[in-house]
C-alpha cells in the first residue's frame, strides 16, 4: 500500500501534488465553499444571459486556458486512457451541469432542482453499493439520512412546485445520478487509467463544452454576450466552480471513499444561502441554522464511519 501511494505521488503532477500534501478537511471546507458558489455564479448569470451559454463558454475558457499545460501528458496517454477518462468528463460535468440547467431551463423551480442534486451523497452511496461493493453500514445510512433532513430544513423555505412538464422534474434527478455515476467510476479507476488533476479537468470541459454547444446552438446564437456581467459570470463559473470546484472534488476522491466525499456536499446548501444573502440580500432564519446543525451531524457521522478510504491512491 506504501508503495502504491510513493508511486502515484510521484506521478502527480506539481499542482496537485502540495494540495494532495493538505489536511483533508481543509481540502473538503474548500469544496464546499468552490461548490456552493457554483449555485450564486448561476443565480447571478441569470441576468445576463442563458444559462447554458454561460456553461458552454465557461468550457471553452477552461479548456483554453489549460490547453498548454496538458498537452503533454495528453499525448502520452493512451486512448483507452483517454476515452475512459472522457466518459466520466461527460457524466461529470455535461451529465450533470445538463440535467440540472436544462431542468430549470424548463420550469423546474431552482430549489426542487437543488434539492434533487443534493441528493448526491446518497445516489453515491447506492451506486457504490452496487458497482464497488461498499457496505452500507448503518451509521453511514443514519448519516446520509440524518444530512439529507438537514438539507430539507434549510431549503424548505425555497421549496415548490412549478409549471413544468412532469418529465422535467426527472433532469436534475438524472443528472445526480450522472455525477455519482462518475464519481463511482472516477473511484474505480486503477492509478494506470487516471490522468493528472489537469488533464482530467481539460478533458471533462473540452467534451462537455460540445455537449453545451449543441444545447446552446440549437436555442440561439453562441456568441459571447458584450457585457461586463457576462464576462463576470463566464471567470467566476471557470475558474471557482469548474477549477476550484471540481478540482477540489476529484482531489478530495483521491483521499477519501466516494461516500464521503458526496456527503460533505451536504453542507454546499447553507454555504450558498449565506452568499445569497451577502451577495443578493436574501433571507435568513433560524430554521435554516437548525437545517445546517442537522446537516452537520449527518456529515460527521458519515466521515467518522468512513474515515479516509484505505483503497484511495
Amino acid at each position: 500500500m506504501t508503495k502504491t501511494l510513493a508511486a502515484s505521488s510521484a506521478n502527480r503532477p506539481v499542482l496537485s501534488s502540495w494540495l494532495f500534501a493538505l489536511p483533508l478537511p481543509l481540502l473538503e471546507a474548500g469544496l464546499v465553499l468552490a461548490w456552493s458558489s457554483g449555485f450564486i455564479g448561476a443565480r447571478f448569470s441569470l441576468d445576463y444571459a442563458p444559462a447554458l451559454l454561460v456553461v458552454f463558454w465557461r468550457c471553452v475558457l477552461v479548456s483554453v486556458v489549460l490547453l498548454p499545460w496538458v498537452i503533454g501528458p495528453l499525448r502520452k496517454a493512451s486512448w483507452a486512457v483517454l476515452l475512459r477518462n472522457l466518459g466520466i468528463g461527460l457524466l461529470a460535468m455535461a451529465g450533470y451541469l445538463g440535467g440540472v440547467v436544462q431542468g430549470i431551463a424548463l420550469g423546474v423551480p431552482a430549489g426542487i432542482a437543488a434539492l434533487f442534486a443534493d441528493l448526491l451523497p446518497i445516489g453515491t452511496a447506492l451506486l457504490g453499493s452496487v458497482l464497488l461493493g461498499h457496505t452500507l453500514t448503518r451509521q453511514v445510512a443514519g448519516g446520509l439520512i440524518i444530512g439529507l433532513a438537514g438539507v430539507l430544513l434549510v431549503t424548505h423555505d425555497a421549496l415548490a412546485f412549478g409549471q413544468a412538464p412532469w418529465w422535467a422534474y426527472s433532469l436534475p434527478l438524472l443528472g445526480m445520478f450522472s455525477l455519482a455515476l462518475a464519481t463511482v467510476l472516477q473511484k474505480r479507476c486503477a492509478p494506470a487509467q487516471t490522468l493528472g488533476l489537469l488533464p482530467n479537468l481539460w478533458l471533462q470541459c473540452a467534451v462537455s463544452g460540445v455537449v453545451f454547444a449543441v444545447a446552446a446552438g440549437s436555442q440561439h446564437s453562441l456568441l459571447p454576450i458584450p457585457s461586463t456581467g457576462f464576462v463576470l459570470s463566464v471567470l467566476w463559473t471557470a475558474t471557482v466552480s469548474t477549477l476550484g470546484g471540481y478540482g477540489l472534488y476529484w482531489i478530495c476522491l483521491r483521499r477519501a471513499s466516494a461516500t464521503r466525499v458526496a456527503s460533505v456536499l451536504y453542507l454546499s446548501p447553507a454555504v450558498t444561502l449565506v452568499g445569497a444573502w451577502t451577495l443578493f440580500d436574501d433571507p435568513l432564519s433560524w430554521l435554516m441554522a437548525a437545517g445546517t446543525l442537522v446537516s452537520a451531524l449527518g456529515v460527521w457521522r458519515v466521515v467518522r464511519a468512513e474515515g479516509t478510504d484505505r483503497s484511495a491512491s
